[in-house]
């Protein structure tokens, strides 16, 4: 099944920022950037696929619609003072009830923890993907990713 994967994780430097804040504050924290980044994804036409403690798995029908609602998940956690960071992939997923998985579940995540605070990076496949949608990117080079064979170009979305 082809699916539409990205990855945002909510907070650079999550475990530090916990540790100053507190469990009660994280937590609170956490639950306002998590409503926040849900709402944000399903008004891409997005649906969050599964949580874990500071990001958020979404899938998307389109690329376009993924990259701008990542750039609206950074604008709105800048707000709450949590600069965030995003990846983006899209490959062939393996759909198991609600949950995603597969090699591109695992390049998403790749991706996004490459993600400088408030960034948005994507693939080449993504970047290719949405040619002539007026989005511009800015190279970051060639990366290995950790357990993914080959090398994969990165690059940031403006």
């Amino acid at each position: 099944m082809a699916t539409e994967l990205d990855s945002f994780a909510l907070g650079v430097n999550p475990t530090s920022v916990a540790a100053e804040l507190g469990d009660r504050s994280w937590s609170t924290l956490i639950e306002r950037s998590e409503s926040h980044g849900r709402a944000l994804v399903e008004r891409h036409r997005g649906r969050v696929v599964d949580t874990a403690g500071d990001g958020i798995l979404a899938r998307f029908d389109g690329p376009g619609r993924a990259i701008r609602c990542a750039k609206a998940l950074v604008a709105a956690m800048g707000e709450l003072g949590l600069p965030i960071r995003a990846g983006l992939h899209t490959g062939e997923c393996e759909l198991v009830g609600e949950r995603l998985r597969g090699l591109a579940v695992h390049i998403g995540a790749r991706v996004a923890a490459l993600a400088g605070p408030s960034e948005v990076l994507v693939s080449t496949t993504v970047k290719d993907l949405v040619a002539g949608s007026g989005f511009e990117f800015d190279d970051r080079g060639a990366h290995s990713l950790k357990g993914v064979p080959g090398e994969w170009r990165l690059f940031a979305v403006r």
